[in-house]
């Protein structure tokens, strides 16, 4: 089961040709999970506020088949692939609204840091409830 989020493509997403600049996507990536997580209840700020933790990027790997352009309206999807003690895999692409062309997909390995030391720490069990239970 995975979690949809919309974008629009905007001037400042793309380059000088009109297509979106390819770091964009990892933008539109990080929205999405940040919406997913949302949805689930969890907001960043409270989780950090209430656990001393946040999330931190610790590997990204991106594949991009075909360009976005200016004015797209593209589907952003968030998959948890694979969850552990201290991190999280999770699998995104990012499709043409009208269509459904793959545009990009990626894979997003997120762990949990203590805010204060940024050392690893355990995924706090609200957070680990949310995603086996949405």
């Amino acid at each position: 089961m995975s979690f949809e989020f919309p974008v629009r493509v905007y001037w400042e997403d793309t380059d000088a040709g009109g297509i979106v600049f390819y770091a964009n996507y990892l933008k539109f990536f990080e929205r999405a999970r940040t919406e997913w997580l949302r949805s689930l209840g969890l907001q960043q700020s409270h989780l950090r506020e209430d656990t001393g933790g946040i999330f931190v990027v610790s590997e990204t790997t991106v594949r991009y088949l075909h360009p976005a352009r200016l004015d797209d309206e593209l589907i952003v999807t968030v998959r948890l692939q694979a969850s552990g003690r201290a991190s999280m895999t999770i699998a995104q692409q990012a499709r043409l609204r009208h269509g459904a062309q793959l545009l990009a997909e990626g894979s997003i390995r997120i762990g949990w840091v203590d805010h204060a030391t940024l050392r690893p720490a355990r995924i706090p069990h609200i957070v680990l409830e949310a995603l086996n239970h949405p």
